[in-house]
């Protein structure tokens, strides 16, 4: 596994996706891209110590992408040699699939086809990559919150697609707003899924969830609103280059564990944290956001 991830230049608040990302708070400081810049950096460098293949992409200052360090949203890779590109909600975050990072991701790897799904902005679908779907790659499962930003028509013929199994359903936060990506309120790893199930209000849907995560073995690791709030719902288990698998996570999220949930997930694999929380704070995402697996094969040479 490679992690792509975007080295931002002009990195801020966007209000064009704090309209339905509660998550987001504009920060008083006015050195954001440059606190944002030291988070980004750091973060490279511990995944890097820890093992983990590591592809920075530099964004550029034009077009103007506040949000271009999460490219999960736009893009995503798969070990069949796809590349999915997705429709995206905010008219600016659609600048975000430059041609510079597929090149580059050409140059290095071995594709077959690209599946374009980025024209269905234009009739208002919308479906952020691994924002909206949280894939179990190995059970082929995609679960899916539906939001503005989460297509359930759109998700369903992904799911088509791509051979998965659907587990849709409809999450809110502690004021009734819907969840605006799948992937802050869950993870799902090899062994375990670490879920915020008090925010899916309808009881047969989180019966549902919790059903789906039973038959495929995984050790279910509740969190609470709060916690999600935290961002401890945006984690990624990850692979490195000795085949070891690790949990990675923010700081902050890090630090809202309780020491038994801290057990429970060192005992599946060690956590690699790093603190992010200007990112976090202008930018509504952490950790998991920031990094797009690329399960495609590294090109000879």
């Amino acid at each position: 596994m490679t992690i792509l991830m975007v080295r931002p230049v002009r990195f801020g608040y966007n209000p064009e996706t704090a309209v339905n990302n509660a998550f987001q708070q504009k920060s008083p400081q006015f050195d954001v891209q440059t606190k944002a810049l030291a988070e980004f950096d750091s973060f490279v460098e511990i995944l890097r110590k820890a093992d983990v293949d590591v592809l920075v992409v530099e964004d550029t200052p034009e077009p103007h992408t506040p949000d271009s360090i999460f490219p999960n949203n736009w893009v995503s890779f798969h070990g069949d040699g796809t590349v999915i590109l997705y429709p995206m909600f905010a008219l600016n975050r659609r600048a975000e699939r430059q041609k510079n990072v597929l090149r580059i991701i050409k140059d290095e790897f071995d594709y077959e086809w690209t599946d374009d799904l980025t024209g269905m902005e234009l009739t208002d679908q919308f479906l952020e990559g691994t924002g909206s779907l949280v894939l179990d790659r190995k059970q082929k499962v995609a679960y899916v919150c539906i939001s503005p930003r989460t297509d359930e028509e759109l998700a369903l013929l992904w799911c088509n697609k791509q051979q998965y199994t659907p587990c849709l359903f409809d999450a809110v936060d502690e004021h009734n707003e819907p969840i605006y990506h799948t992937n802050v309120m869950m993870c799902i790893a090899d062994e375990y899924a670490v879920v915020c199930l008090e925010c899916i209000p309808d009881l047969a849907e989180r019966n549902e969830l919790e059903q789906k995560l039973e038959e495929t073995d995984k050790t279910i690791i509740p969190i609470s609103l709060e916690q999600m709030r935290q961002f401890a719902g945006n984690m990624l288990q990850v692979t490195n280059k000795k085949g070891e698998k690790l949990l990675v996570m923010s700081s902050r999220a890090y630090h809202s564990l309780s020491i038994k949930q801290e057990n429970v997930l060192l005992a599946f694999n060690p956590i690699i944290h790093s603190p992010l929380d200007t990112i976090e704070t202008n930018g509504g995402g952490s950790a998991r956001c920031m990094m797009a697996e690329v399960y495609l094969d590294r090109l000879p040479g």
